[in-house]
């Protein structure tokens, strides 16, 4: 009954495990979950003015199935004024959050059998979009000792005759990892050139640390942009993860296409969050600085607090609000008298799952394994949670890893 494109991807694993996390609360049970990918702070308060406004006004119809016209010249504003690229509002399109514009966008341009390279550490649902889409995901490691970014000669070799694109995800998910602006311009020349198209996923852009300049991949050069499409929107850098609301900038024909797939699945975002996504590009910045100052903070915390566990190495990360520890030194250590479940069942740490269920299960703490993002030496740890609840989460982790022998 199912089709073979769908069996053959798996469901979320940071939704799965968010999910675990807030069944065992609903039971009582004391459950930190550091797995889950958002802010918790509020949506400032000028964009649920804006929001709660167009209720009242009566913008709640169907809009144009790319945007609103006024926000996608807004959003044109906001990449000339903040990443010095001109794009015109035919060039970009509104879509039901980031994530439905990295799919609109494998949809668009992929035939079957294409490869996309996918460098690992990767955000969870790029191999599945790709595949989804009729695609080839390409896994290319980027390695701890390259800092986690990848680099032109590796990209190169792994460059095929069936290669259509390459994703670059910068600051990353799950690593925090960015790209200066040199060496982006070395990875990009290398794909420019054999005319890969260039998924660039700059969701975190705004969640940046230590003075770290930020570079779009579309303002490194004509021949660069042509050949780019620049995925953003407001759910990180605005505290609006719920009003789903993304967008992607390219070339025109590729915007074009992306625009026939989501007539026909979506029709348009919703019109009151791009309302209120109006606000969140014209309106003041100063609480998306004030959640950067405590993102810091609480990153400092836990590259600091990380590095201090025994075996435990980590690439401090420039940027979004992971850090993602090596955990490696664990596998192989047993759970003596401990009841464990799961990956875990066997009480023997073989890998970042059964570490995930272990520290669910003992430390009461969520995580997410470094194998949902191609990497199974690490797990992922999200600090968009409190200062207080990161603290107990540390205390957990440690008590709970001196058990293994």
């Amino acid at each position: 009954m199912i089709s073979k494109r769908i069996s053959s991807i798996g469901a979320s694993e940071t939704l799965r495990i968010s999910a675990k996390a807030k069944e065992l609360a609903a039971q009582g049970i004391d459950v930190i979950d550091l797995s889950v990918g958002e802010p918790d702070f509020p949506t400032p308060e000028n964009v649920k003015a804006t929001g709660k406004r167009a209720i009242d006004e009566n913008i709640t119809k169907y809009t144009p199935s790319p945007g609103l016209l006024d926000l996608r010249k807004a959003i044109a504003e906001k990449l000339k004024r903040d990443n010095a690229v001109d794009y015109a509002p035919d060039e970009i399109i509104v879509s039901s959050g980031a994530k439905h514009s990295l799919y609109n966008v494998f949809m668009a341009i992929l035939n079957e059998g294409e490869e996309v390279i996918v460098p690992a550490p990767y955000w969870v649902s790029y191999p599945h979009q790709v595949t989804l889409a009729g695609g080839k995901p390409v896994v290319l490691e980027a390695r701890e000792e390259d800092g986690f970014r990848l680099t032109p000669g590796a990209l190169k070799a792994a460059i095929t005759e069936k290669t259509k694109a390459v994703i670059i995800n910068s600051p990353s998910n799950p690593t925090g990892a960015a790209y200066s602006r040199q060496e982006l311009e070395a990875l990009c020349t290398v794909a420019a050139e054999v005319g890969l198209v260039i998924v660039a996923d700059e969701i975190y852009e705004k969640l940046v640390y230590d003075g770290f300049r930020f570079t779009s991949v579309a303002s490194l050069g004509t021949a660069i942009k042509e050949q780019t499409v620049v995925i953003n929107g407001v759910s990180k850098s605005h505290a609006m993860t719920g009003w789903r609301l993304g967008y992607a900038a390219g070339p025109k024909d590729i915007i074009s296409a992306m625009n026939k797939v989501q007539s026909h699945s979506t029709s348009n975002a919703s019109s009151i969050s791009q309302m209120a996504a109006i606000e969140a590009l014209r309106g003041p910045q100063t609480e998306v600085a004030r959640m950067v100052v405590e993102f810091e903070k609480r990153r400092n915390y836990m590259v600091r607090e990380m590095k201090r566990i025994p075996g435990v190495t980590l690439v401090e990360p420039k940027g979004a609000f992971y850090v993602f520890p090596n955990m490696s030194a664990y596998y192989g250590k047993t759970v003596e008298g401990l009841k464990a479940s799961g990956a875990c069942s066997s009480g023997e740490i073989t890998d970042s799952w059964a570490l995930g269920d272990f520290l669910m299960d003992q430390a009461h703490v969520a995580v997410v394994p470094g194998a949902a993002f191609g990497n199974d030496r690490c797990i992922r740890l999200s600090y968009a949670t409190s200062m207080e609840k990161l603290e107990q989460a540390v205390a957990r982790i440690i008590e709970a890893l001196l058990k293994l022998r």
